[in-house]
């Protein structure tokens, strides 16, 4: 005890006046590193780079679509309206637009899904082999592309690859095709394969349920009855399935005799 008090006089007399702890500290043991406090960071800023501007936001290209169709008031007005539009991206990759083959005044119009690489080369759409094919399907009826028939696509610009347009471009390509399909003004359409049947009339069934069934399409105050059948390029792949479309054409060749088409005539084969 006397030991104690001794060495607490000590402390004293040598200033170790104040207690800093409830127990005491070896301060011989290695002590913990000492982590630093980050520093307060400022939120980050964007800077353009010198002349340029941050992109503004996409424009509507389905109104900016139906607003320039909307000015068309006759068929090469819509063609120059169409290679005049600059909001489907396929238009970059496409070497021409295709816009329409065939004559307006027979009445009858088919519309295809979008053109392929001989489509995109001449700027005319169905003159590949599928085109080949679609003439004789034609003939098998009466019908032929400079006398009595016309020809469009539900899209104007090749898709890379051949692959099926996206949603968003076909939304971009509609008003047009809607426009195309009032100045036309046919009185039957006949729509080749499930793109164009998805697209022009919302066919969610594959074209092997669709086809061979007529259904409408509003065009002004009047109903124009539509045909879906088989695109002649899934007939290239597909041969036994001609009797098929075959079996539409001659349905396609009993309503355009119903409605009195004077220049038009069934043969069959």
């Amino acid at each position: 005890m006397q030991d104690a008090l001794t060495t607490l006089n000590w402390l004293v007399e040598a200033g170790a006046d104040e207690v800093i702890g409830d127990a005491p500290v070896n301060r011989l043991q290695a002590k913990a590193p000492t982590i630093p406090m980050p520093a307060k960071q400022a939120a980050p800023v964007f800077t353009p780079a010198p002349g340029k501007v941050p992109a503004a936001p996409q424009s509507d290209t389905v109104g900016d679509a139906q607003a320039l169709a909307a000015t068309a008031t006759s068929l090469a007005d819509l063609k120059t309206a169409i290679e005049n539009f600059e909001g489907c991206a396929l238009k970059r990759t496409a070497t021409n637009t295709v816009f329409a083959d065939g004559t307006p005044t027979g009445r009858v119009m088919f519309i295809g899904e979008a053109p392929g690489r001989d489509e995109d080369r001449m700027g005319k759409p169905f003159v590949g082999r599928a085109g080949q094919l679609l003439d004789k399907m034609l003939a098998s009826i009466g019908l032929d592309r400079t006398r009595n028939v016309y020809i469009t696509n539900v899209i104007n610009w090749r898709p890379p690859d051949n692959r099926d347009p996206t949603p968003e471009e076909a939304a971009q390509c509609l008003p047009f095709l809607r426009r195309h399909i009032e100045l036309a003004n046919p009185q039957v359409i006949v729509l080749l394969g499930a793109v164009a049947g998805r697209h022009v009339m919302g066919i969610s069934d594959g074209i092997m349920k669709s086809r061979g069934r007529w259904m409408e399409y509003r065009v002004g105050d009047r109903m124009v009855p539509i045909m879906p059948t088989l695109h002649p390029a899934y007939m290239l792949r597909q041969p036994a399935h001609k009797k098929l479309a075959w079996r539409d054409l001659q349905s396609v060749a009993a309503r355009m005799e119903s409605l009195g088409l004077p220049e038009l005539f069934s043969q069959g084969n």
